[in-house]
């Protein structure tokens, strides 16, 4: 083993989000190298090739495909193993802990989480459950009512015929939400029988099963992040999310069309409100990364709308008033990962000893 870095930022994937990613994990190594932490990019594209090279750090690898001059790599015990130009591996580096930035795809729903556990490397990001969990909006529903978390009437369907039905249960105005997409990538908001039809043919070539949510309104749409550093949860204040139309757009995320208040003026008991069910939720499941719950208020109702394991720009906005304080949270959730690897690593694997009454296996036709 040659090197051994501070921690790995995983980014990319093969997902509709993968350039939004790439803007999250460029950030997330560049404050921590301006930390002084050693940092190894590991992006992976859309065709699901991981690439290992310090200067994918740098944004502009990603333009008009520069990323492909850097060597592929691949997950080890302890670490990764980097590749040289012909494909064989010629390093192995070892990695403190694993820091995931990839939206959705495998790598925001429990694959990264999984392969970690697997290989035996600290992940300071949400664990495999709620990683899958969340990444589904039907899994979410059911968790947050499991828990009795108030949320928007709903349906699920994995069928056109099936989600139409529904849909007349539901009444309109209704919202069309692919179940496993993130970014308000094909969400559609039906009030009739036409756009229920074109929402749903679109959802349904993004994803394989959509739910189907009554249209809450008036609404105000209130952000909240958390994550957890020496054993306890720090919760953000509240931002107050604008979109310039009915739902907030991908273009209001990512390009300047929203507006956002930060904090959010709201009633201070809709504020604890907020913060009170985001630790409480974080605490039951054992949560750990950095991890954004978004909320609607309607009629002086609070609902719990999603949980995002893998926020956009693991929410630096909320959690820090810039990039140097922002460094100090990622820090945070790198010990903390460190602090449960060890703890769980503690624990002892009782081995039975059956095989030893195994004579054999080869009468096994094969």
């Amino acid at each position: 083993m040659q090197k051994k870095y501070d921690a790995a930022v995983l980014f990319g994937g093969i997902s509709c989000e993968n350039e939004v990613s790439v803007i999250t994990g460029t950030m997330v190594c560049n404050v921590l190298k301006n930390g002084g932490k050693s940092v190894l990019p590991i992006y992976i594209d859309h065709g699901g090739v991981l690439r290992a090279d310090e200067k994918l750090c740098d944004i502009s690898q990603y333009k008009n495909g520069g990323y492909q001059n850097s060597t592929q790599c691949g997950f080890v015990s302890g670490g990764a193993v980097i590749f040289n130009r012909r494909g064989k591996p010629y390093r192995k580096v070892g990695i403190d802990c694993v820091i995931n930035c990839c939206h959705g795809g495998a790598g925001e729903s429990g694959a990264a989480a999984g392969l970690c556990n697997l290989l035996n490397i600290p992940f300071a990001s949400a664990g495999l459950f709620e990683s899958a969990a969340f990444m589904d909006k039907y899994y979410t529903k059911l968790v947050l009512e499991s828990l009795g978390v108030k949320v928007a009437k709903y349906a699920y369907s994995r069928d056109m015929a099936g989600a139409i039905e529904k849909a007349k249960a539901l009444g309109y105005p209704l919202i069309i939400k692919p179940a496993t997409l993130g970014s308000s990538i094909g969400i559609s908001k039906c009030n009739d029988g036409q756009q229920l039809k074109d929402a749903l043919e679109t959802a349904f070539e993004l994803d394989g099963g959509v739910l189907l949510e009554e249209y809450l309104s008036p609404k105000t749409e209130i952000n909240c992040a958390v994550y957890c550093a020496n054993g306890r949860e720090i919760i953000s204040q509240c931002e107050e999310v604008k979109s310039n139309g009915d739902l907030l757009s991908y273009d209001d995320k990512y390009c300047g069309g929203g507006e956002r208040k930060f904090p959010a003026e709201i009633d201070k008991s809709l504020e604890e409100c907020v913060q009170n069910t985001t630790a409480r939720v974080y605490s039951a499941l054992n949560m750990r990364g950095i991890v954004r719950f978004d909320y609607i208020i309607c009629r002086g109702q609070l609902y719990l709308s999603e949980i995002n394991t893998v926020p956009g720009s693991l929410s630096q906005y909320l959690l820090s008033d810039g990039y140097n304080s922002f460094y100090g949270v990622l820090c945070g959730v790198m010990e903390q990962a460190k602090d449960d690897f060890a703890a769980q690593k503690s624990k002892r694997i009782i081995s039975t000893g059956i095989l030893n009454n195994i004579k054999t296996n080869s009468g096994i036709k094969k």
